[in-house]
């Protein structure tokens, strides 16, 4: 009798008795269940080995259980710490690399130098760092416009278009080594196959004629006279709104831009633009007036423009409504800033004299979207104010090989006004690296008097 009720008292199964009698076989979960429903009891103490009464039994299970898990947590943050040498090996990595990619760099840089660049070791690397971020988000297919500089200002976490920027993340090793091969191949590439005759007289004809036309017209000065030179330094020196054109005005922190090694941003671009505009339509009134000879009959869109065109599209947009006042198929040429991806700036131009569309940029990049992007807005405008789709017959894409190039990461913007300021007159472009801090200056004069300089 004794027997069977001591017997009825334990776990009906083997398997749950070891469990209860060795804590190490089965898990501490089982324990907890059974201490807790009671489905396992034990209604005599000295029926169990050594004296333990259950509580006690229990309580030296759930003691092992937290030592086993103690235990796994030390040996997993065993695994994961890193070995006490570990940041003197990545910090000697890290240091080969910044050799690799210096030693590489100089090469190219000496390349460069042989082959016609003409500016120093400092802003080629900001040139060439410049020239990987165009690259990285052209590879990725974003080097499309997007919003311009002026809304991406009001956010505070923007400081890069206001300074010298580097992006020597994008040029890594692997980039600088591919640089260094193209330009290693354009060097030993065999001369041009040669035109035919025709073509080549064509070409002959037009190098000696552009030949003739640098031989007469001067080139730019080196610095402004004096007197413009101190004026400059006081409207650097003022505070608040500097100056004032049509509906644009520009205040002290957008004319510090013009400072060297600085990103323009809409402000300055659009008040350029707006210059621009009301020369022609002061010449259409008064020919020869604004000191520059012969200004076109010429538009100019501002930097919204094409962000609204890529971003919106025609009809969302309503660059219909731009129009409004004015026929774009009547005038010369339309002049349009293209900001490209908020990293790069360029100039177009619709050039109903020459019957194209025509870009110019200073990094020499494809440019493809903005030919597409114009070529389709140019059709939707015929069709909105003339009834009937765009007739492009003898029409080009202009992109041509001469443009004038950048040779650092930041006067993109200062290219583009120049481009856009030189469209507008018909003229060539007289102008190269050399003459942007003249450039810079000059534009800062012309800014705040809110006229051009009578110059070459």
């Amino acid at each position: 009798m004794e027997q069977a009720a001591l017997s009825s008292s334990f776990p009906s199964d083997q398997y749950s008795t070891q469990a209860l009698l060795n804590p190490t076989h089965g898990s501490c979960s089982t324990l907890q269940s059974a201490s807790m429903t009671g489905s396992t009891c034990v209604s005599h103490s000295a029926a169990l080995p050594h004296r333990q009464t259950r509580d006690t039994l229990l309580a030296d299970s759930m003691q092992q259980c937290r030592k086993a898990e103690e235990m796994h947590n030390m040996l997993s943050q065993r695994k994961n710490k890193e070995h006490i040498y570990a940041w003197k090996h990545k910090a000697k990595v890290r240091e080969d690399r910044m050799k690799d990619r210096e030693a590489v760099m100089k090469e190219l840089f000496d390349l460069r130098r042989a082959s016609g660049f003409k500016s120093n070791y400092e802003d080629f690397k900001s040139y060439i760092d410049y020239q990987a971020r165009l690259q990285h988000l052209d590879d990725r297919d974003t080097l499309s416009p997007s919003a311009s500089l002026t809304d991406l200002r009001l956010k505070e976490d923007t400081p890069s278009l206001s300074h010298r920027h580097s992006f020597s993340d994008y040029a890594d090793l692997p980039f600088l080594e591919n640089a260094k091969k193209k330009l290693l191949r354009t060097l030993a590439s065999p001369p041009t196959k040669p035109f035919s005759t025709y073509e080549w007289l064509r070409q002959e004809a037009r190098k000696k004629d552009e030949e003739i036309e640098r031989r007469f017209r001067p080139s730019l000065p080196k610095s402004l006279p004096p007197e413009m030179d101190k004026q400059v330094d006081i409207f650097l020196a003022k505070n608040g709104v500097i100056s004032k054109i049509a509906r644009e005005q520009v205040c002290d922190k957008d004319l510090s831009r013009l400072l060297p090694s600085q990103w323009l941003n809409d402000e300055l671009i659009n008040f350029y633009g707006a210059m621009i505009l009301e020369r022609s339509e002061a010449c259409k009134e008064n020919p020869g007036a604004n000191g520059r000879n012969k200004p076109l009959n010429v538009h100019y869109f501002n930097t919204f423009f094409w962000s609204k065109l890529q971003g919106e599209g025609y009809e969302r947009a309503r660059l219909a409504k731009w129009t409004k006042k004015f026929d774009i198929f009547s005038k010369d040429v339309i002049l349009i800033p293209v900001n490209h991806n908020n990293s790069h700036w360029t100039g177009a131009a619709i050039n109903f004299r020459r019957k194209r569309i025509e870009s110019y940029d200073s990094m020499n990049l494809d440019r493809h979207q903005v030919f597409k992007g114009l070529r389709h807005y140019l059709d939707l405008e015929h069709q909105n104010k003339k009834k009937k789709p765009f007739d492009f017959t003898g029409w080009v894409n202009h992109c041509p090989d001469d443009t004038p190039q950048q040779e650092n990461g930041y006067d993109c913007g200062v290219f583009t006004c120049q481009f856009l300021e030189a469209l507008s007159r018909g003229e060539m472009f007289n102008f190269s690296q050399r003459d942007m801090a003249y450039l810079r200056r000059r534009m800062i004069w012309e800014i705040g008097h809110a006229k051009f300089l009578d110059v070459p």
